[in-house]
């Protein structure tokens, strides 16, 4: 099948060259054309233009304004010949958003399948992501070949936003676990111990998790290059509020780490890795 990609940034970057690394015929656009330049694949000149040259096509995005504005926006993707394609939103979207992406890809003769993804840009890069699906099942059967090859795991949730609401559910503990281990950390250094000391004793004790051992080296050198931003982050765990919210359910320890993580862009480091959170807790 060709294939279309939506969106470069750190992870969509990420997933493109995968997926260029296992064979796929892949065309590429994104809103700012020089980030596509070394890819080595053709360019597209719009997300119309892309849609009506590919049978599948990725989205890898910010926030649902942005998917929003790829599909339905000036040249975007239902400006184009959607008929008969998928379209496989990898972006972590507002659960309230996606059954209007749903309706505006089947206006179009397209069928738009939530594929949020869990992992970041290492695991990314090895084809080990974890996959959520939900969305039309005839669909996800014809695009599990391309999606097997960026996801290790995949988990097919059948009805529409059920993908996107575990995802924010995941990043409920992706936050808050990072956050914890952060104060940890900063907690340990206050006490007077060496902070490499500390994040070693907390991976052979309580703290031994794939957040602690991925971030490690980012809290010993103190150094937050980022693969997963604070600010995205920050937009995961306010959609979760607005989840919870819906349920009519409190929000404990999500709301709570979200100022945290809002506290990042005051410090002018919203930009950085999420695991600077280090920064703030250490700072307070």
């Amino acid at each position: 099948m060709k294939t279309g990609f939506i969106g470069l940034g750190r992870l969509g970057k990420t997933i493109a060259r995968r997926l260029i690394s296992e064979g796929v015929d892949l065309v590429v656009w994104n809103r700012t054309r020089e980030k596509a330049m070394d890819l080595g694949v053709p360019v597209a000149d719009s997300p119309a233009a892309l849609i009506s040259a590919v049978d599948v096509v990725f989205l890898n995005l910010f926030d649902s304004d942005a998917v929003s504005s790829v599909l339905e926006g000036p040249d975007g993707i239902t400006s184009g010949n959607c008929g008969g394609k998928i379209i496989l939103d990898t972006t972590t979207n507002h659960f309230d958003r996606v059954a209007g992406f749903y309706q505006a890809a089947r206006d179009h003769g397209a069928c738009y399948l939530e594929s949020p993804v869990l992992g970041s840009v290492v695991p990314a890069s090895q084809g080990a992501l974890t996959v959520l699906i939900s969305g039309d099942r005839g669909a996800f059967d014809q695009a599990k070949p391309l999606l097997e090859k960026i996801g290790r795991v995949i988990f097919y949730l059948g009805e529409e936003s059920m993908a996107t609401k575990m995802k924010l559910v995941n990043n409920l503990v992706l936050g808050t676990l990072m956050a914890t281990c952060a104060e940890a950390v900063a907690f340990g250094e206050a006490a007077g111990l060496d902070r490499a000391t500390v994040v070693d004793i907390l991976l052979a004790g309580a703290g031994n998790s794939a957040v602690l051992n991925g971030k490690k080296n980012m809290l010993v050198n103190e150094d937050f290059p980022t693969q997963f931003s604070s600010s995205l982050i920050y937009k995961d765990l306010h959609y979760l509020q607005d989840l919870a919210r819906s349920l009519k359910k409190p929000l404990f320890t999500g709301s709570s780490v979200k100022e945290l993580y809002g506290m990042t862009f005051s410090m002018g480091i919203e930009g950085e890795d999420f695991a600077t959170v280090y920064k703030v807790l250490k700072k307070y």
